[in-house]
């Protein structure tokens, strides 16, 4: 027996696909076949029978402990004599590049604001966080983009603590795939939601992570539930390559791409160049940033070769 798999008796509770979909406890299925569809990120073979046995017993999970935490704050309003305060749960999707954590953080939205308790549920990735492009390149961390220093952390502590403290209309930069920088024009405005998800490769990081650029604060001191979307890593490198073929004849083809060159490859030239990104930064960050942070999580979700979720992890 691995020690992974030790800590993970010694920490979780371990369900097979059939056991946790058995707690879902009659929880109706409000999601659509179209809406599903537009749900779905590339290269995922996502169906309603997934949310069902996945998603909705995780719903109905959320949505318990969402309910503990706030009569918890009510009781607390009271004992201190304090007005009401709207202060966001907070829930953070962490993994690694190809997993899927942006198709599990916009299906978890859709079902978790059709709860009557609390409708308006926000996503946010940290994308928008990530350092300007000409900053990046300034600075050599372009061949680092996705490692923890290449984010503006101040920026993202100062959104997340206002976030928390209840403040109205923060805002939140956007981030461009096609020109695969930060946008300089537009924002996303979040104000006050009953529920923040939070998605993004290294939202699971603390003080015992190498060389953490912020001293005092990490995000994972503002989240109330996190997750973790996991598969092995020969899974994910096939995952990335098989997405990366995708976008070349997709994203890639955009003359406004920043990959824009890469359209123009051959299925082998274009494999080996997604073989040989993974290998020198995906793969290295996933090791040394992303993984190692795994085990902090509160759920993690164990990703099969079919991309479908076959086991559930739930701490303790």
């Amino acid at each position: 027996m691995t020690a992974t798999n030790t800590l993970h008796q010694t920490l979780y509770f371990s369900f097979l696909r059939q056991q946790w979909s058995e707690l879902r406890n009659s929880v109706p299925l409000t999601l659509s076949e179209d809406e599903l569809a537009n749900l779905r990120g590339m290269n995922e073979q996502l169906s309603l029978d997934e949310v069902t046995d996945i998603y909705l017993p995780l719903s109905r999970l959320l949505n318990l402990i969402i309910d503990s935490k706030q009569q918890s704050s009510v009781v607390l309003d009271q004992f201190l004599n304090h007005k009401p305060t709207k202060t966001p749960y907070i829930i953070s999707i962490s993994g690694s590049v190809a997993v899927g954590k942006s198709t599990t953080a916009r299906i978890l939205q859709t079902l978790l604001q059709r709860w009557p308790e609390h409708p308006k549920v926000e996503l946010v990735t940290t994308d928008g966080f990530l350092y300007p492009l000409a900053e990046l390149t300034h600075n050599n961390l372009l061949k680092r983009k996705g490692f923890p220093e290449s984010y503006d952390m101040k920026m993202l502590i100062d959104f997340i603590s206002a976030v928390k403290a209840g403040e109205p209309n923060v805002s939140a930069p956007l981030y461009s795939h096609v020109t695969y920088d930060r946008l300089t024009d537009e924002v996303q405005n979040i104000n006050q939601p009953d529920i923040l998800i939070i998605e993004g490769l290294n939202v699971l990081q603390t003080a015992l992570d190498p060389s953490p650029e912020s001293k005092s604060s990490f995000l994972s001191d503002y989240v109330d539930f996190s997750i973790y979307v996991d598969a092995e890593e020969s899974l994910l490198k096939e995952w990335y390559q098989q997405r990366f073929l995708k976008f070349r004849q997709g994203a890639f083809s955009d003359p406004k791409s920043f990959f824009h060159h890469y359209s123009q490859l051959s299925d082998d030239e274009a494999n080996a160049t997604a073989a040989n990104i993974w290998d020198t930064i995906n793969g290295p960050n996933l090791q040394t940033n992303i993984k190692p942070s795994r085990e902090r999580a509160n759920l993690i979700l164990k990703k099969a070769a079919n991309h479908l979720v076959d086991r559930v992890l739930l701490r303790k």
